[in-house]
């Protein structure tokens, strides 16, 4: 049986609005909720970025029952994934059993900020493969040190920890990821239907982890007007390519999106009221293998969007 979640992006939202969308997506009904980690937006229009950890306390103090993971955080090069693991450590613990950390590549957008090199994808892949062994040497307790190809850890401890460590779930795009995910993750993330990531994850593991997927959605009553918000603030979702991956800032990211259109974007964002269409978005991720589902509303009409789910798009899969 799936599980339904609500994405909230800090890319949209401030800390608190965010705080306050987790607090409804419980109220609704949604089982999960997944945050985005960024240091910037990919466009201006969008407008947001808090620190995502001082929200996740937010989150963790405001709600009772629901879950909670990254969606995602690279803990490869801005951030050390020593600083991740007691990032970590420390939400786990203040969500016993509900929190789980999504780890991923990153973007150069977020990344170049310390002015350290944007290394191609097989060499942040292995980076990712070395921090994750880097977090959970951390989570086994006492002091430790790990000397590896990437990263040095001196005498740490993590002092606080969760009674168990948060599942780690791998972001993959691709089968290169997926099969890296297979192999050191606790389950597996991704923001596009893809059969062939689902197939690489579980031949290369246990087929019965997790396979978490993001559905970008506008929902709204005016199909016009939904269209015209989404093209606004997520031009990116039609950008082809390694674009996402390798734009550096968001004045870039605009530049770009003066050559996609609205019709670019609605056609990867279903957009307005039909709520066949919506179903349809669902039932894709469902056959491609994915079995936790996130809604990801563009826009305001957060809390609009969750009553048109539960009441209307989600009961054809419960």
């Amino acid at each position: 049986m799936a599980e339904f979640g609500f994405s909230i992006s800090s890319e949209e939202f401030g800390p608190q609005a965010m705080v306050d969308i987790a607090r409804q997506a419980e109220r609704s009904g949604f089982e999960f909720v997944m945050v985005s980690d960024h240091f910037h937006p990919w466009v201006s229009a969008q407008g947001e970025s808090p620190f995502i950890w001082s929200v996740i306390g937010g989150i963790a103090a405001a709600t009772e029952r629901i879950g909670l993971g990254t969606a995602v955080t690279c803990p490869i090069i801005r951030t050390h994934p020593a600083i991740i693991a007691h990032a970590a450590a420390t939400s786990a613990a203040m969500m016993p059993g509900r929190f789980f950390l999504g780890v991923g590549t990153g973007e150069n957008l977020n990344e170049h900020i310390l002015g350290d090199p944007w290394p191609e994808i097989d060499v942040r892949l292995d980076m990712l493969a070395e921090a994750i062994d880097v977090m959970r040497t951390l989570w086994e307790g006492g002091y430790k040190s790990y000397y590896g190809q990437f990263y040095t850890v001196e005498n740490a401890r993590l002092y606080t920890l969760p009674d168990e460590p948060p599942p780690i779930v791998v972001a993959a795009a691709g089968q290169k990821a997926a099969e890296l995910a297979a192999q050191v993750g606790d389950g597996v993330m991704s923001t596009s239907p893809s059969a062939g990531v689902i197939d690489a994850f579980n031949s290369n593991g246990n087929g019965a982890r997790p396979k978490y997927i993001q559905i970008k959605v506008c929902y709204g009553e005016d199909e016009a007007k939904a269209r015209k918000l989404a093209h606004e603030l997520w031009p990116t979702t039609a950008m082809p390519g390694q674009l996402g991956q390798e734009t550096a800032t968001p004045f870039l990211f605009e530049s770009i999106a003066e050559l996609v259109t609205e019709d670019m974007v609605a056609e990867k964002v279903v957009c307005g009221p039909d709520v066949e269409r919506h179903a349809e978005n669902i039932q894709q991720a469902l056959d491609a293998g994915f079995d936790h589902i996130a809604i990801a509303q563009i826009g305001p009409e957060q809390e609009q969007a969750m009553t048109f789910y539960q009441e209307k798009v989600l009961p054809r899969f419960q």
